[in-house]
């Protein structure tokens, strides 16, 4: 099981980098897939950088605090930043997209990252064994 949430927790820290970089490099293509129609042009077409710069920074905070080790503050991390596709979800939903997407693409990421959460919180720590006194290696 921890190599599983090794793993997810690994894509959920990458998963937003690709889609950040995305927008901040192809705003209109990555909007396709986001769910809102028709997306902003001209000057309101800023907000894909200040999406996709939301999305680097996220995956960058999730990956660091993974790779120090750091698993359950990386569980609560995770718990806290379900936030962002449940918000997403709603955004969605109000601006006129359709359901499929909102639930499907949106709905189901803020299933699995409160999910890896709620696994990495209740992972126990992990403690070496204890060495007997006296006996060297």
């Amino acid at each position: 099981m921890r190599r599983f949430v090794t793993v997810l927790t690994v894509l959920l820290g990458l998963f937003p980098i690709s889609f950040g970089l995305r927008f901040l490099f192809d705003g209109h293509g990555a909007a396709a897939g986001f769910g809102i129609d028709p997306w902003p042009t001209g000057t309101a077409a800023g907000y894909f950088a200040v999406k996709g710069i939301r999305d680097v920074a996220c995956g960058l905070i999730i990956l660091v605090l993974f790779a120090l080790g750091q698993r359950r503050a990386t569980g609560i991390v995770l718990a806290l930043v379900t936030v962002i596709p449940i918000v997403d979800m709603i955004t969605v939903l109000t601006h006129g997209g359709t359901v499929a997407t909102a639930l499907g693409v949106h709905g189901l990421t803020a299933v699995i990252v409160l999910f890896d959460g709620w696994l990495l919180l209740r992972e126990r720590q992990v403690v070496p064994a204890a060495q007997p006194v006296g006996v060297h290696s």
